[in-house]
């Protein structure tokens, strides 16, 4: 039988996070969370900030040591230890969780939040905490939303004003089925990859675009690589803050409760921290070369997307998501 090395990695890295649960004692516990973005990125401070408030509140029993940079894995990677307890919280995009826990599904849909103002009504009322909850039937305890702003196409050769601009294009997207269909929809052909290996294939020509926010496109240096970012604004997929079931459940309720209105909190410290970040990115990039583009007819990427509401939003109850999204004021 062929094992391979991620498995095994991921196995240890259980065995010694369910060990260090069971052996330390409760007066002293640094939970870890991963993170792929870099240290000073908005979601990176948020869970920092968690960590503070539970400090501060537990005389210093309880506290976040956070990961950032991919050190503890790519996202897939951190699904999988999350899950079977070889690590306790990670911040994650709602994309990779799609395949995982189908509710979060609706929220990565192109074009499903009208504005910013919009999806923060959503995710803050009982369409998100109904998200949130569907999380624990897969391992995980949904904490909270952070912001992820707009996602717009960035690409080296030339800019994607129209469909027919995208046509035939090699786009890198996140491991996830439904934005593969999203690009599938849009004419362009998708290639789905770890964060980490963007910057290569754009300089390489491996990819002709990725698609992304303002910070992460300026974070990673991809504007280097593709100086064009047109404004699609084709999904504010955003991110969210998860525990680990299997270590959770070895938690007071005390200590759950502190953790949960620990993460409630950090959540208009995220969104002021991402406010001023875009702005900052979105003038580092500018500075730099890169050139903002608008599209010429937003409508034609919008009704391009039917068949990606019909194949993924496919049950009953996803409808009933969708339309309770779309009737939010």
């Amino acid at each position: 039988m062929k094992i391979s090395f991620g498995s095994v990695r991921t196995a240890l890295l259980a065995a010694c996070a369910a060990g260090a649960m069971l052996a330390s004692p409760a007066s002293a516990r640094d939970f870890r969370s991963a993170d792929i973005h870099p240290s000073d990125y908005p979601t990176v401070e948020a869970v920092r900030y968690v960590g503070k408030l539970l400090a501060e509140r537990t005389n210093g029993r309880l506290g976040v040591k956070v990961f950032p940079n991919g050190a503890l894995g790519n996202e897939k990677d951190t699904i999988e230890q999350l899950k079977i307890g070889g690590l306790e919280m990670m911040r994650i995009n709602v994309a990779p969780l799609n395949n995982v826990v189908p509710e979060t599904i609706v929220t990565a849909l192109p074009f499903i939040f009208r504005s910013t103002e919009h999806m923060h009504a959503v995710l803050d009322g009982p369409i998100g905490d109904e998200i949130l909850a569907a999380m624990e039937s897969q391992g995980m305890v949904g904490l909270a939303f952070y912001d992820s702003g707009s996602r717009s196409m960035y690409s080296a050769g030339k800019p994607y004003k129209t469909l027919a601009d995208l046509k035939g294009a090699k786009i890198r997207v996140q491991q996830s089925d439904l934005f593969v269909a999203m690009i599938q929809a849009l004419g362009a052909n998708a290639t789905p990859m770890p964060f980490g290996e963007v910057y290569t294939a754009l300089k390489t020509g491996i990819v002709d675009a990725a698609e992304n926010n303002y910070p992460s496109y300026e974070s990673s240096r991809h504007f280097e690589a593709a100086k064009y970012f047109t404004l699609t604004e084709h999904a504010m997929a955003p991110e969210v803050l998860v525990f680990s079931k299997t270590l959770w459940d070895r938690l007071s309720k005390d200590d759950q409760a502190l953790i949960r209105q620990a993460a409630k909190e950090s959540v208009p410290h995220m969104r002021k921290l991402w406010e001023e970040r875009e702005k900052k990115s979105k003038d580092v990039v500018v500075a730099a070369g890169a050139q903002i583009v608008e599209v010429a007819n937003k409508q034609e990427f919008i009704d391009a997307m039917k068949p990606v509401y019909d194949k993924f939003a496919n049950t009953p109850k996803l409808q009933d998501l969708v339309k309770r999204i779309q009737e939010t004021k």
